[in-house]
């Protein structure tokens, strides 16, 4: 087949080990779809995965695919490749079989206590990787997580042995019943001697300018979902910039500047 003639032309362009192999993985996938005429399916993208899968998917000119997470604008995905027989197959049809929700609802002692990384260290505690999970969807009373369906048993019989959830009521649900989703968003405002973008992210992780510097170094901070190595790029508004392992932000407005000339920069937090 032509697609796997030029695997390695495709992957020659992806210097990172890890997008090499996602890339690797989608390719095989495909040919898995286009031989056996069956559906598959990618485990959870970030959206900066997603920004490289859909540009292979468009290079490739394959169109019988859809993005889903659960509910509309969700943070991680799974990417579904379908046989043209399942066309008319709505997003939500083909996700049921795939997703579920691990639904953790915490006694009344608990209301409040705990937020996102405390539920993805559970999962991380158990055993899991991140790519078997999608949103973690987080209330005062506890939490709905999507989850492949493939894990949704295990993740029931062990994240209630560990201390914090040991009398919460764990349940598995279908996609379908996922609770309504708000997205959450805190204020923050910054002043900046100029719109580099190591001085944002110095700002936006309360670290001085040169660990931002080595952040950025490390590859952990995209603008717009596209990966940020230059330490002088400058942001924008509306700008979304995603810091791994600090957040997701976007630039709300340029206010303004101050007397001496420092530029005034409110943000948005994802929460």
């Amino acid at each position: 087949m032509w697609l796997k003639i030029n695997k390695e032309q495709i992957l020659e362009k992806y210097k990172n080990k890890e997008d090499k192999l996602l890339i690797a993985k989608l390719i095989d996938k495909i040919q898995t779809e286009e031989k056996q005429n069956k559906l598959v399916y990618t485990n959870f993208l970030d959206t900066y995965q997603k920004n490289i899968v859909e540009k292979t998917l468009k290079q490739l000119n394959k169109e019988n695919v859809i993005f889903y997470g659960g509910y509309d604008n969700s943070e991680r995905t799974i990417c579904i490749i379908y046989p043209k027989k399942l066309k008319n197959l709505s997003k939500e049809i083909l996700g049921e079989g795939i997703l579920e929700i691990i639904r953790i609802n915490l006694p009344k002692e608990s209301f409040g206590k705990f937020v996102h990384r405390h539920y993805l260290g559970a999962l991380m505690k158990i055993g899991l990787q991140r790519e078997k999970i999608g949103d973690i969807l987080v209330e005062e009373n506890g939490a709905d997580i999507i989850v492949m369906k493939e894990i949704s048993k295990y993740i029931k019989e062990n994240i209630g042995g560990l201390t914090r959830f040991s009398k919460a009521k764990i349940e598995i649900l279908k996609i379908e019943d996922l609770r309504k989703v708000t997205i959450k968003k805190q204020e923050i405002k910054v002043i900046v001697s100029s719109l580099r973008l190591d001085n944002i992210v110095s700002e936006l992780t309360k670290t001085s300018r040169k660990n931002a510097e080595e952040i950025i170094k490390q590859e952990r901070v995209f603008i717009n979902y596209e990966l940020q190595t230059k330490n002088t790029k400058h942001v924008k508004e509306k700008d979304k910039i995603t810091i791994r392992g600090k957040g997701k932000f976007e630039i709300k407005e340029i206010v303004g500047e101050t007397k001496n000339g420092r530029i005034v920069v409110l943000i948005e937090k994802y929460v």
